[in-house]
């Protein structure tokens, strides 16, 4: 069980599934030198916000993050800065984006979020997202 984390009025055992889409689905993830931009911004946002990244998972096309932010921040919020400050710098640090993206926006409007449980749920979705990665034949979460 992980311990419960702590702000100056609030403690608090929040875990966010996050997953974030590249515009038009371009496979902008394809080299390791814009994944590894794109740990090095998240390991700053942590450190500006009270925002941890348990997990992150890169594919070509989108991203999952696992983590567990502070209750002042709404989900949208959280995801906003996210996408926000991951955008500008990935832009900044790799200016071909922009021409891959055909007018400079690197993700869709929308996201998908999940909260998940401190019991096998977390697990299962950690797991899911550790081996996110670059092939054909993705895990898939759930069978429907």
């Amino acid at each position: 069980m992980r311990t419960v984390r702590t702000t100056e009025h609030n403690a608090y055992q929040i875990h966010y599934h996050f997953v974030t889409l590249v515009k038009y689905r371009k496979a902008i993830f394809g080299s390791s030198d814009r994944s590894h931009t794109l740990y090095k911004i998240c390991k700053e946002i942590e450190e500006r916000y009270s925002i941890e990244f348990e997990q992150l998972g890169i594919d070509t096309n989108h991203v999952h993050y696992l983590l567990s932010a502070t209750p002042k921040f709404s989900p949208s919020n959280i995801i906003q800065i996210i996408k926000i400050i991951t955008a500008r710098e990935l832009f900044k640090k790799h200016p071909d984006l922009k021409k891959e993206l055909w007018g400079g926006e690197l993700w869709t409007d929308g996201f998908f979020i999940a909260t998940t449980g401190e019991g096998g749920n977390r697990d299962m979705i950690r797991g899911y997202v550790k081996n996110q990665c670059i092939k054909s034949d993705q895990l898939k979460l759930f069978d429907f």
